[in-house]
């Protein structure tokens, strides 16, 4: 099974989500637009996640390690630029393996 760090975007909210799964991201969507993980969720205040970027990974450790190094960085700038320069995917991938 593939585990993945995903980031999802609200535009109502104009904010990021960062998470991670051992199953598929798009039912992971579907939950957190269906409010299905509690109304006092972060992804609760909205409807409208989609996804912006998926980072697929072998095991969910990586995925968990990976979630956390963005988050850590604080820097919504750094989640455009893991998108926009797939180089950067790479290199986040790479420091996070072990």
């Amino acid at each position: 099974m593939v585990a993945s760090c995903y980031i999802l975007f609200s535009k109502s909210l104009n904010k990021f989500y960062i998470g991670a799964t051992q199953t598929s991201v798009m039912q992971r969507l579907e939950k957190h637009n269906k409010h299905s993980y509690g109304s006092h969720q972060y992804t609760a205040r909205a409807n409208d996640w989609e996804v912006f970027l998926i980072l697929e990974t072998k095991n969910y450790s990586h995925a968990i390690r990976i979630e956390r190094k963005i988050k850590a960085m604080k820097s919504k700038t750094f989640i455009k630029n893991l998108k926009k320069y797939p180089e950067l995917q790479i290199k986040l991938i790479k420091q996070t393996s072990t």
